[in-house]
């Protein structure tokens, strides 16, 4: 049974557990990690939250657990009106959010990373637990790289453009980016960077005024279903980004042999190796 199957023949429910007040803005980026152990947030207020789903379910880790394990847990115990407070600062009344769930305050995260605008792009790295990469809005036009365990920035790409989305390749030490606006003005709308050198690989440009406003990894590609599991694949299959003009484009961008690693080598406004601030 493939993936679309299963996502489409769920009938189980869905119950409220808890909820995060870390943000003073709207929320508009979220992200877990591989594992499931972490969860990223992203906001209008130029933060990005990083926090231990430990602390959000309100277990304690006996051994490996599986993140679906904990939830059910905590649905299971939700169902049976088990009540589980947290610290009387971190909860509000049961009246408001309701029996058994757990409401938590910004003192929860385990880290916070401020950005110059919306952080709407976040991407955990598939093999690699402890590195995390962030994208700002159009007043800080650049791709953030920071280690989860400590919370230390790693690297920051400057690329002129609002990072509307970041996607990891499960195969290649690289990173895939879609951009909105950018400022000074380029062609460019996706573009690849390897890491941890933070070198541009690829670019590729759009026509007229249009924006990547967002993308998504499909596994199966367009050629044929993708792998199942979280093990790291031989294929990346595709991404699928959505544009302004009303359309969804997919792209190959990591096929088996990529025959050319410079492609878009002379591009103006966009340099190879980007602007790299460590």
């Amino acid at each position: 049974m493939n993936w679309e199957v299963l996502r489409d023949h769920w009938h189980g429910r869905m119950s409220l557990i808890a909820r995060i007040s870390g943000h003073s803005q709207q929320i508009c980026g979220l992200a877990w990690s591989p594992g499931g152990q972490l969860l990223a947030s992203g906001g209008n207020d130029n933060l990005c939250c990083l926090f231990d789903v430990q602390t959000i379910i309100g277990r304690t880790r006996r051994g490996p657990t599986t993140r679906q394990h904990l939830l059910d847990n905590r649905i299971q115990a939700a169902s049976q009106r088990d009540v589980r407070t947290g610290s009387p600062r971190d909860l509000t009344s049961e009246n408001e959010l309701g029996e058994g769930v757990r409401a938590l305050g910004p003192e929860c995260a385990m880290h916070f990373w401020s950005h110059q605008a919306a952080v709407k792009a976040i991407a955990f790295c598939p093999w690699s637990d402890r590195l995390i990469a962030t994208g700002g809005g159009s007043n800080d036009k650049c791709i953030h790289f920071f280690r989860t365990s400590t919370g230390s920035a790693l690297a920051t790409i400057s690329v002129d453009a609002q990072v509307t989305s970041l996607i990891w390749s499960t195969t290649r030490r690289e990173i895939a980016a879609t951009f909105g606006y950018a400022h000074p003005e380029h062609p460019y709308r996706i573009a690849i960077f390897s890491w941890p050198e933070c070198s541009r690989v690829a670019a590729i440009p759009w026509d007229g005024q249009l924006r990547a406003l967002y993308a998504v990894a499909y596994p199966g590609g367009i050629r044929g279903a993708g792998d199942s599991g979280n093990a790291l694949r031989t294929s990346d299959g595709s991404i699928v980004v959505a544009a302004s003009d009303e359309t969804v484009k997919f792209y190959d961008l990591w096929p088996a042999e990529r025959k050319d690693r410079d492609v878009q080598e002379n591009m103006l406004g966009f340099g190879k190796g980007a602007e790299v601030i460590r």
